[in-house]
């Protein structure tokens, strides 16, 4: 499992021209989906996250984390995020999980987040729709974290 973790100022997530998720200053996490990938990495990316310390503490350092500062979470399902990149000049799809077993393992992430931050603090992009994501990255600090050991 994949995230592709960027501290924000804001984020938002459109579909059909509407809004349906927004959250202000903490983390928009794109979450990409493996082969394999079950809800053991779904709960160790989680975690991994939600205590990934890329916030400033009061000297500017890179020392707290979104549970830290009581920040938001904002998860987009990314797809794209589990291509095969390695060769060619076109993205391959065969790592990627199939699309129940995404959703689930989504569902799960979003159900773990929720249990350690509580659901007012976490929003969602919706699985499989084509989604308009916007976002005011904070730094610019961008991360991507992995369950997989490479």
């Amino acid at each position: 499992m994949k995230g592709l973790v960027q501290r924000v100022s804001e984020a938002s997530v459109e579909v059909d021209d509407r809004e349906v998720s927004r959250i202000g200053a903490g983390i928009l996490l794109l979450l990409g989906v493996e082969n394999g990938d079950g809800l053991d990495e779904a709960k160790e990316l989680c975690r991994r996250v939600l205590t990934y310390r890329i916030f400033p503490d009061e000297a500017g350092r890179m020392n707290r984390s979104v549970l830290d500062t009581g920040g938001a979470l904002l998860v987009v399902p990314q797809f794209t995020l589990a291509a095969d990149t390695s060769s060619g000049t076109r993205p391959g799809f065969s790592l990627a999980a199939g699309p129940d077993i995404a959703s689930e393992m989504c569902a799960g992430f979003i159900a773990f987040s929720r249990a350690e931050m509580g659901a007012e603090r976490v929003k969602a992009g919706l699985f499989g729709a084509d989604m308009k994501v916007s976002l005011i990255n904070d730094g610019p600090a961008t991360f991507l974290l992995s369950t997989r050991k490479r």
